[in-house]
């Protein structure tokens, strides 16, 4: 989708999440056919005519200033990540965007997630694909995939794909939902940066044909940057335990994020941790014997 089109469908969603008195304005009463904020309500909480705020939601307009789209997103209260999509979608585009390389593993990435060897670590590439994952990553997230899957970029998993289409990840989540809702959101901030990659545009669209709940969750328009955030998980090998996942963007590699779990000090998903971690190196112990 455009720059335009995806900038229009973003504003009207966001407006009509928001009721008039969650504003502070009052209706006096009055019966709306249709529920949020009317544009011309908008227009006004951001200090804009009604008719450029109506040209800006119809797609007609990508050249709005800063200041028009800081105003914007007061009006329609949207938090740092919410802002930080509009300003993205908002941006002017290029004509003629080249398509992105390859994504590959730097080698200090490599080295650092080698070391990580107790904790599970997933690198993950802009479109979602597992770039590469530790043993323990490897065992906690996707033990019934290929470990060598990552090395070879035709065959890597794809985590929102896994999330919305595999069985078996789906089973990882007791709270699927919320697994699957932070998913979303994270696409969204990707494809508003990223309008124009294809990869990513048939990769939504595949989700959107494959499952119903994506769809309906990309049609709701949200949006959240994934960096911290606690799940519970139901593991086939040791069990329910709770972790927290913790994203940090790579220096050399912006679009990229290296994810890795943790879980709270002495508690039993510390222990859970530490078992699959256990069984994991006598896996690796019996297959260096053999």
């Amino acid at each position: 989708m455009s720059g335009s089109g995806q900038l229009a469908e973003y504003l009207q969603a966001c407006r009509a999440r928001l009721r008039p008195q969650d504003v502070g304005l009052d209706t006096y009463g009055e019966r709306r056919r249709v529920p949020g904020l009317r544009r011309e309500e908008v227009a006004g909480l951001a200090g804009v005519s009604a008719s450029y705020y109506i040209r800006l939601e119809q797609g007609q307009s990508l050249n709005a200033s800063n200041e028009v789209i800081d105003g914007i997103a007061r009006a329609l209260r949207l938090d740092p990540d919410e802002r930080e999509h509009l300003r993205a979608l908002a941006r002017p585009r290029r004509r003629a965007v080249p398509p992105p390389p390859v994504e590959h593993v730097a080698p200090a990435t490599a080295e650092l997630m080698a070391s990580m060897a107790h904790v599970p670590a997933v690198l993950l590439g802009r479109r979602t694909d597992v770039l590469a994952w530790n043993p323990l990553g490897h065992a906690l997230f996707a033990g019934h995939l290929d470990q060598d899957a990552p090395r070879h970029p035709d065959e890597r998993p794809n985590m929102a794909r896994l999330v919305f289409l595999d069985a078996h990840t789906r089973e990882l989540y007791p709270r699927w939902e919320v697994k699957a809702r932070a998913m979303v959101g994270h696409l969204r901030l990707v494809a508003g940066r990223h309008p124009e990659d294809r990869e990513l545009s048939t990769l939504i669209g595949e989700l959107v044909t494959g499952s119903e709940e994506f769809a309906a969750m990309w049609a709701d328009h949200r949006v959240r940057e994934c960096d911290n955030t606690e799940h519970r998980m139901r593991h086939p090998l040791v069990g329910e335990l709770t972790v927290k996942q913790q994203a940090l963007l790579l220096p050399h590699a912006p679009e990229h994020r290296l994810t890795f779990v943790t879980a709270e000090q002495g508690s039993p998903s510390q222990a859970a941790l530490t078992l699959l971690a256990r069984a994991v190196e006598g896996r690796a112990a019996r297959t260096m014997s053999t």
